[in-house]
């Protein structure tokens, strides 16, 4: 047993197979050079399908993306797959069919449906990234048994592809655009209810504003200024409302104690001159602190000069010689109240009077003014909290106007990179090709191909011959039928005839070899060249 597994184990020899061989020449050769003719010939049975291609660009923007930022998504794989997706639609696929004519005669016995089927299986889209793995352009191929179907039929799938997309483009930028408008327009709304809101609120509440409380305080600072200086004329001109009092009541009394005849007593005299002093010296205190166009400074000037002139014609009364007694009584007009220095006085005391008045009537009215601004800076937390209320609205409905309005702005300019194709587009770099070449079925292929199965066939046939036919021809073989040693081998003993015989069979198997590998080779290059 033991002897007979390593008898089946042991490899055949090459002497036995060239034996075989030479033995069954014909049953290899026959079957080879049909097998391989079987499937050479099936290749040229099979309908020829040509295919088309282009290649398409995804051109960048000429204008860098720092100046104008593109309003549409920039991931150009997923604007790839929708564009594609509309692209073989039933719809679409539908009406290239009938504007190109294809499958004509498949009409006949298809449907719509599976005429659409057909076309997106011969439909083949490649991509091609570029070493940021972005997608950088991508080949369209058609196949179709006319060539000049499949060009057609490529060259309007590249248009479709182009137009498409400068369509979805263009239509998404021009969506963003009017969004933005829309939104704009709501915004512009609101900002211009809250300017108004603002306005009201401004003019409501004039000169309470927080933003004025500095200028408030200034006021209020000018109006205390203002109140204590004219608080100060007021003490004044009290003060020489009484001087002028007392001053006319000695002026009275001298001129009703007087006889006629006497000389008028220089009463008065001093009066004046003391008035005089306490005027100028009034006058300096004011000129220190205001200028001569000063309210003040200028009334107290023309008091001064009133009073300087009163009492120059007072001395000029009393320089007046005495005359007779028809005289006497003119020269004591000058303390008569009637007289002129008399009407003087009075004339300055009224005057004085009425300062006291108007001075009290500012008073009042400032001091009114005064506690309106202090009644306003009181109430500056409170105006603050409400206008800071106000103003945030504004200021925010502000925030989004301006920057709805740059959005706005940026995506026109984009949208008009999109009309003029300024932005990423598609560009056909290669117009679909007119094919010369089959691309199915690959006939070279076929053609090794056939050579495979003609081996098979042939070294399988003679095999199976050589197995079948009952024979010995080997020392193996003699072996597994007779469990002896062999112990000589006897040569084959052929005749003239015999020897004759199998050298012309070999000389005509070996024509035969020769013709059927110059027909293997002849299709074979007819294949290359014409497959």
């Amino acid at each position: 047993m033991e002897e007979e597994l390593q008898e089946s184990s042991t490899p055949i020899d090459v002497a036995e197979i060239k034996g075989m061989i030479r033995r069954r020449r014909w049953h290899f050769l026959v079957p080879f050079f049909c097998g391989w003719l079987l499937v050479w010939g099936a290749s040229w049975v099979i309908p020829s399908t040509y295919r088309s291609g282009t290649l398409i660009l995804v051109e960048q923007p000429s204008v860098p993306e720092k100046y104008v930022v593109s309003n549409i998504e920039n991931d150009i794989q997923h604007q790839l797959d929708s564009i594609t997706q509309q692209i073989l639609s039933r719809t679409r696929l539908v009406r290239i069919i009938d504007s190109i004519g294809l499958y004509a005669q498949e009409r006949q016995h298809k449907s719509a449906d599976d005429m659409v089927e057909t076309m997106r299986k011969d439909i083949e889209i490649e991509l091609s990234h570029g070493d940021d793995k972005k997608l950088s352009a991508f080949n369209i191929y058609y196949a179709n048994r006319d060539p000049k179907m499949a060009q057609a039929a490529t060259a309007e799938l590249a248009n479709l592809f182009i137009t498409e997309n400068l369509e979805q483009r263009q239509k998404r930028s021009e969506n963003t655009t009017n969004f933005l408008q829309d939104q704009l327009d709501q915004a512009r709304a609101k900002l211009a209810a809250q300017e108004a809101k603002l306005r009201v609120f401004k003019d409501q509440h004039l000169g309470e504003l927080p933003t004025q409380t500095g200028s408030n305080l200034q006021i209020l600072a000018g109006l205390q200024s203002q109140l204590q200086a004219n608080q100060d004329s007021l003490n004044r001109a009290k003060q020489q409302n009484t001087y002028l009092e007392s001053l006319l009541n000695q002026y009275r009394a001298t001129g009703q104690g007087s006889k006629p005849g006497e000389t008028a007593s220089p009463v008065g005299l001093a009066a004046i001159d003391k008035e005089l002093d306490q005027l100028k010296a009034q006058l300096a205190d004011l000129t220190s602190h205001y200028t001569d166009k000063h309210p003040d400074v200028r009334k107290t000037k023309e008091q001064i000069a009133r009073t300087e002139k009163m009492r120059e014609r007072i001395v000029a009364e009393m320089n007046k010689p005495a005359t007779s007694s028809t005289t006497a009584p003119a020269a004591g007009t000058l303390f008569d109240p009637k007289t002129a220095p008399m009407l003087e006085m009075e004339s300055q005391l009224k005057a004085n009077r009425l300062e006291i008045a108007s001075r009290e009537a500012e008073i009042k009215e400032e001091q009114g003014k005064i506690n309106q601004y202090q009644a306003r800076l009181n109430m500056a937390p409170v105006m603050e909290q409400q206008f800071a209320d106000i103003t945030r609205d504004y200021d925010q409905s502000k925030t989004d106007y301006e920057s709805l309005l740059a959005k706005k702005n940026q995506s026109e300019m984009s949208t008009d990179l999109e009309k003029t194709q300024q932005a990423e587009h598609f560009r056909m770099l290669d117009p679909p090709n007119l094919p010369v070449r089959p691309y199915k079925p690959n006939r070279l292929m076929f053609c090794g191909a056939g050579l495979a199965v003609g081996l098979v066939l042939g070294g399988g046939f003679a095999f199976g011959k050589e197995k079948l036919s009952g024979k010995i021809y080997t020392e193996r073989e003699i072996k597994k039928v007779v469990p002896f040693d062999v112990i000589a081998e006897i040569p084959p003993i052929e005749s003239l005839s015999e020897q004759s015989s199998n050298r012309r069979s070999a000389w005509i198997a070996a024509a035969a070899a020769v013709v059927i590998m110059g027909f293997i080779l002849l299709g074979s290059a007819v294949t290359y060249l014409y497959g």
